[in-house]
């Protein structure tokens, strides 16, 4: 009979590692709703146009994204980036102002699987909208940098760059069209063909070629007209005043055609420069319009759930908790007492667990030890006679003889 697997492109995440993941999810949760974030929940997939509307000329819809009709007809695509679907919820329920939003949810690209990217990862993020304020990008920007810091990642730069608004950046983008085109033979196959239509693609191309040919670019900071160089200056000092160091990258456009003014990614010095960004993201001013909503500015980032433990992997950082339980009850005379302790050690708060199946108390040692429980208690035939348990430090192997109406106050001084 044929043994199914995962699909190719993703993974099965088991305990003891998934304990791991809750407990990022709880720190982003924690970091972000001390600054007023809510959590959102929106739907796997979304009508395609969602995502076809603002980035139609990028590698993610044009290339990666899983799109299929329903039963009924009607286009749709998996969910390849959290941004939008969240100022979707905003076009349709229209919350009061500012609305600020997070959220815990995995996407799908069909992409080559790389180092701590699948074709389904995993991503939290914050989006913010309502105003264009420099300083709400700034608190932002050092919300995701705080993150970082909260998982004891030392080995972080972030980078910042202005791609300009409506305003600025078609003369910009002229400018560069025309240094793309007089060295158009030097770019790679791809993007040989599609820099005119879309040249900021060409400057997010991590190819050699395309690197080479755009090292002496023009630069969207260079070309910013009066109110988004002021916007970005206000950026900068408000980091600087927050603490938070950052350096200016003129290549950074991000993978996504919805961005304006201010843009920015971290990355982890730790990991491979080829995949070493663990979170990014920047201000999308048009996206609710876009999507029929009112003219509404906003601002976000994402952070991969899978990137980001790869990098605190590599730094030694935010290991992985110890036992699933704290207690585990051995039980030789037939389970009823490991039944009883176990309901009211979880009754008390106290996470513990047992065996099961009659087992000898040599394998039921066996579990305790795999679970990196702390605490062993022990009933036995002198126990049960007795009306005690032996509680034993799974750690050290010292252990004392407690009445049996005692033991749940024991444990919690104990632990």
């Amino acid at each position: 009979m044929e043994e199914f697997r995962a699909p190719k492109g993703t993974r099965d995440v088991l305990p003891p590692e998934s304990a791991r993941w809750e407990r990022l999810v709880a720190l982003f949760a924690a970091r972000v709703e001390r600054a007023g974030f809510g959590l959102v929940l929106s739907p796997l997939f979304e009508d395609v146009g969602v995502f076809t509307r603002v980035g139609e000329g990028t590698d993610v819809v044009r290339k990666e994204m899983y799109d299929f009709a329903d039963k009924d007809g009607r286009p749709l695509a998996l969910r390849p980036e959290g941004t939008a679907p969240v100022v979707r919820a905003y076009v349709q329920h229209r919350p009061p102002l500012p609305f600020k939003a997070w959220y815990a949810a995995p996407n799908f690209r069909y992409e080559r699987p790389q180092a701590g990217r699948y074709r389904q990862h995993h991503q939290l993020g914050v989006e913010a909208l309502g105003t264009d304020d420099p300083d709400l990008d700034a608190e932002v920007v050092a919300l995701a940098w705080s993150v970082a810091r909260d998982l004891g990642l030392a080995r972080v730069d972030l980078v910042l760059n202005s791609l300009g608004d409506d305003a600025c950046r078609p003369a910009y983008l002229d400018a560069l069209r025309a240094h793309l085109a007089a060295r158009v033979d030097q770019l790679c196959d791809e993007h040989r063909a599609t820099a005119a239509a879309h040249p900021l693609r060409v400057l997010d191309c991590k190819r050699p070629e395309c690197v080479s040919a755009t090292g002496d670019a023009p630069r969207t900071v260079d070309h910013l007209c009066a109110d988004c160089a002021g916007h970005f200056d206000r950026v900068g000092r408000g980091l600087a005043a927050l603490g938070v160091p950052w350096r200016l990258d003129p290549r950074l456009v991000r993978g996504l055609d919805y961005y304006t003014r201010t843009t920015f990614e971290l990355k982890a010095s730790a990991l491979e420069s080829a995949q070493n960004g663990i979170g990014g993201g920047g201000r999308y001013d048009n996206l609710a319009e876009a999507l029929g909503g009112p003219p509404t500015p906003g601002i976000g980032f994402g952070m991969g759930v899978e990137r980001l433990l790869l990098a605190c992997d590599a730094e030694g950082a935010f290991a992985g908790p110890g036992g699933a339980v704290d207690v585990w009850v051995v039980d030789t005379t037939g389970g009823s007492a490991a039944m009883a302790l176990a309901a009211e050690l979880r009754e008390a708060g106290v996470g513990a667990d047992r065996s099961f199946g009659g087992r000898s108390m040599k394998a039921q040692f066996k579990a305790a030890d795999r679970s990196g429980a702390r605490l062993a208690l022990v009933v036995g035939d002198r126990e049960a006679s007795e009306g005690t348990v032996t509680v034993r430090d799974m750690r050290t192997g010292d252990q004392e003889v407690v009445a049996r109406d005692l033991v749940v106050d024991v444990v919690g001084m104990r632990l």
